[in-house]
């Protein structure tokens, strides 16, 4: 059993809800977060699913841009499950859109900025205040594949995912002699029911394949394994790393 709990930023659905079902696989009692009230069967399905498998986690709602919800939450999770060990930020909006540039307005930057990048910050910040000196401690920031491969369409969103690797990067160096680890993962097109979004779905998967080095299509799972791994003691001398997992289809 691991010494402390774990907390997943949007877990309700698709890879966060992934990784929550797999770190209460490993033995982490698990925080699951979800944004908005449309969530909250989602997030109490992946609960019930934990539950159901013999792990242990709770649910909770808050806007990770606000740092007076953010605050309560981690106080709740502290009480409710032990202060945290492993924090997972993947919450973020705008995932499955592909608005231009030149048609991206300061309201929109910021509604993304806010949750993808501002979130990060503030859910670190009460992460180094409410996690336990002496546990085994990481932090995993969700980046995306776009900031290798300058993807048009979402600039807001891409530019928040790289600052979290730079951002990543100082946390190692600050955190890292109290045995905190930051890294980043950037996943690829992992499938999802979002990506209908984006239009023909089978266009889209051909078009994903014919670019990876791995012809099969990447699935939640995918980036859950990889994240067990880097909150594993396995990992240990593991930190400031942004790995991509993309079935091949960037290369760093």
């Amino acid at each position: 059993m691991n010494s402390g709990s774990a907390v997943i930023t949007g877990a309700s659905r698709n890879i966060g809800a992934a990784i929550a079902t797999r770190l209460a696989a490993d033995g982490f009692p698990v925080a699951i977060n979800y944004y908005s009230k449309n969530e909250q069967s989602d997030a109490q399905a992946v609960k019930k699913e934990i539950i159901k498998s013999g792990g242990k986690a709770e649910i909770y709602q808050c806007d990770v841009s606000q740092n007076n919800e953010i605050e309560s939450m981690f106080r709740a999770i502290t009480s409710d499950l032990g202060a945290p060990s492993v924090l997972v930020n993947n919450a973020a909006t705008s995932v499955a859109s592909a608005v231009t540039f030149r048609e991206i307005n300061e309201s929109a930057w910021d509604e993304v900025s806010d949750t993808n990048l501002k979130g990060v910050f503030l859910c670190c910040k009460a992460f180094d205040k409410y996690s336990t000196t002496g546990t085994y401690r990481s932090i995993i920031n969700i980046s995306s594949i776009r900031v290798s491969i300058g993807m048009e369409g979402n600039s807001h969103y891409t530019a928040a995912k790289a600052a979290l690797i730079g951002f990543g990067r100082v946390l190692a160096r600050e955190l890292g002699p109290s045995e905190i680890r930051v890294n980043a993962i950037l996943p690829g097109a992992i499938t999802t029911p979002d990506q209908a979004a984006y239009g023909d779905v089978a266009a889209l998967h051909k078009m994903i394949l014919d670019a990876q080095s791995l012809k099969r299509l990447g699935m939640p799972v995918d980036i859950a394994n990889l994240v067990s791994f880097l909150v594993s003691p396995d990992a240990a001398f593991i930190t400031g790393q942004s790995i991509l997992c993309d079935g091949g289809w960037a290369f760093q």
